[in-house]
């Protein structure tokens, strides 16, 4: 992964790896961790178990703001690495079209059975370099990324 085409946020969360995993791994647990408001619901919430796995989302963009004119859309994701208790990443794509390249993920380190460090990343490095004006890099801040820590860590708190 190019590192100038990835940003990553990293908070340690009082909870097990394994606690965290099933919330991440539920497409609801997306939305609950969402920090930039445009994730609205999961139509498939399934826990997600394994490589290749799919998980729809409806997105609006109006409150991110970057890409004004796509307002309402539905995400299809495909989880490309899964290892149980310490990673779930996943590719992006539009619903019907193909995927545009960049990543999303989440890495769990245990670091005593009661507390984990949870790192929130995304890499455009596979985008096109003809999308990657258009996409205005980067479209998610390391802020919004973090206050995505945040949720979660509430969530997990209040389960």
């Amino acid at each position: 992964m190019s590192e100038e085409m990835r940003v990553s946020v990293s908070r340690e969360i009082p909870a097990s790896a394994a606690a965290i995993f099933s919330m991440v791994t539920l497409p609801a647990g997306h939305v609950a961790m969402d920090g930039s408001g445009s994730l609205i619901s999961p139509p498939s919430n399934h826990q997600l178990a394994a490589v290749g796995d799919t998980f729809l989302m409806d997105m609006d963009r109006a409150p991110i703001g970057d890409i004004p004119e796509m307002g309402l859309y539905q995400v299809e994701n495909e989880v490309t690495a899964f290892e149980q208790d310490q990673l779930l990443e996943w590719t992006v794509g539009m619903t019907g079209r193909p995927r545009v390249g960049h990543v999303y993920g989440i890495r769990l380190t245990p670091l005593d059975t009661s507390l984990t460090l949870v790192e929130n990343y995304m890499d455009w490095s596979g985008v096109p370099e003809k999308w990657r004006d258009r996409v205005q890099w980067p479209v998610i801040p390391a802020s919004t990324m973090e206050a995505s820590l945040a949720r979660l860590e509430a969530a997990i708190l209040s389960a």
